[in-house]
């Protein structure tokens, strides 16, 4: 169903390569929120709770994003990803799991994403500039939130290897 022909009309790019890559980015999303969800549940070690609610804090935003990214996939008259399969084909960050649960390399994974996710919105936030500023505008509030996450992120890292010194 797509929201008003006209706001597809007035974006300046190939609106199915678009489509492309906000489904890429959604599939990033659903597998940022299940990283920082599932991260919240098994991290271990110091800072666990500090930790803790910092990833599902973390998680509830990462689903925001992925909200966004439908919102705009439907009204450019895109389908967005159905098949939760799928996203593993699609991603650009990719998942690894947590398979060791210790805090720092929870954090340490999940910075990993977070810089990736960083390199994704702001080649997004590129290719949109100034020819479908509604994109754009979506793609720099959601790169803003990266750059608050890694940051957060980081910070929790150094504060617990400085109480590991």
């Amino acid at each position: 169903m797509v929201e008003g022909l006209k706001g597809k009309d007035i974006v300046g790019i190939d609106v199915s390569k678009l489509l492309n890559l906000l489904n890429r980015a959604l599939a990033d999303e659903w597998l940022a929120y299940y990283q920082y969800w599932i991260g919240a549940k098994i991290a271990v070690g110091p800072m666990r709770n500090a930790v803790a609610s910092e990833l599902s804090q973390h998680a509830s935003e990462e689903l925001g994003h992925a909200e966004l990214l439908v919102g705009r996939i439907l009204k450019l008259g895109g389908t967005p990803i159905l098949d939760p399969r799928d996203w593993y084909e699609l991603t650009n960050c990719g998942y690894e799991p947590p398979t060791d649960p210790s805090v720092v390399r929870i954090l340490e994974q999940n910075i990993k994403g977070e810089r990736c996710a960083i390199k994704v919105y702001n080649e997004l936030a590129e290719f949109v500039k100034d020819k479908d500023v509604i994109t754009y505008n979506m793609a720099v509030k959601i790169l803003e939130d990266e750059v608050e996450h890694e940051f957060e992120l980081q910070s929790l890292l150094e504060d617990i290897r400085k109480s590991k010194a």
